[in-house]
């Protein structure tokens, strides 16, 4: 008896919990959407009628998120970086993986934990560190090449990319080692018997065992790159990717377009994660 009074109280505090973090985590996504077509230009309730104009705008004097140059600037910016942190990323997973796996060398062990290191590190601290060694490096390259040799190192597209790498990479290996370590190298073995170089066996074999995979880690390095703020924020430019710029327009309260915004990043990020979950379920079969 005193076991299934125990085990009901054990179930109806863990249902409490699901609730409340359901409500806590859902209940905001909720609020943003019903906003986001509320034709109140306080973003805020009372309900006051179904509108597009925070998407596209189509009464004067309101603008919408297609109808914001500065955003949409801002969006191009975070793809470029997202899709050149993604093929960098990938591509370096990839090599990881081959090396972590097909081979065994001194140091290995330690190598494998030093390239877990930017998951464990915040992303604050991961930022400033960035930023402070590219400056030293930079400020010693204009010393010793002449003013605007170090621009590269300096905060912008490229320190951007660099830093997301930085971190992204690591998840990427994480993802494609999991599928190597499943591959049975005696099919490449028998390509080869069969005429095959290396190379082609590797190619035509391995690589697209690794593809499910590769695509899943594709997608969340680029939901990763995509929309990180932590190390962004310190790295970035001129020209702000969108997490930044909604950063910066935030401090000064919630717009109708902000919460369109949101709501076009939640149903992108919702497709791409669905996406990812397909291919990881795909890899585990």
């Amino acid at each position: 008896m005193f076991r299934q009074k125990g085990l009901s109280l054990s179930k109806a505090l863990f249902y409490a919990y699901a609730i409340l973090v359901l409500i806590f985590t859902l209940g905001p996504l909720v609020i943003v959407t019903i906003l986001a077509f509320n034709n109140n230009p306080s973003a805020s309730f009372p309900w006051q009628g179904f509108t597009l104009d925070w998407f596209k705008a189509s009464t004067p004097g309101r603008v919408g998120f297609f109808d914001d140059a500065r955003m949409i600037s801002a969006v191009i910016v975070s793809l470029k970086v997202a899709v050149l942190v993604t093929l960098i990323s990938v591509a370096l997973g990839v090599n990881n993986a081959f090396l972590f796996v097909r081979y065994k060398f001194i140091g290995q062990n330690f190598l494998y934990l030093l390239m877990l290191g930017p998951l464990v590190v915040p992303g604050v601290v991961l930022g400033t560190s960035i930023l402070a060694f590219s400056y030293g490096i930079a400020n010693g390259l204009d010393k010793i090449f002449g003013a605007g040799a170090g621009t590269f190192l300096r905060p912008g597209f490229w320190l951007v990319v660099a830093g997301q790498v930085s971190f992204v990479a690591t998840t990427t290996t994480l993802v494609i080692v999991a599928r190597l370590k499943r591959f049975d190298p005696a099919l490449e073995e028998a390509a080869m018997d069969l005429g095959s170089s290396r190379l082609e066996a590797v190619w035509l074999i391995t690589l697209r065992f690794l593809a499910p995979a590769m695509i899943g880690a594709a997608i969340i390095a680029f939901l990763f790159s995509f929309e990180n703020f932590n190390t962004t924020y310190f790295l970035s430019g001129s020209d702000p990717t969108m997490p930044i710029l909604l950063y910066s327009r935030l401090r000064f309260g919630i717009t109708p377009e902000i919460n369109a915004v949101s709501v076009l990043l939640m149903m992108v990020t919702g497709v791409l994660g669905f996406l990812a979950f397909a291919f990881q379920k795909d890899d585990a079969a």
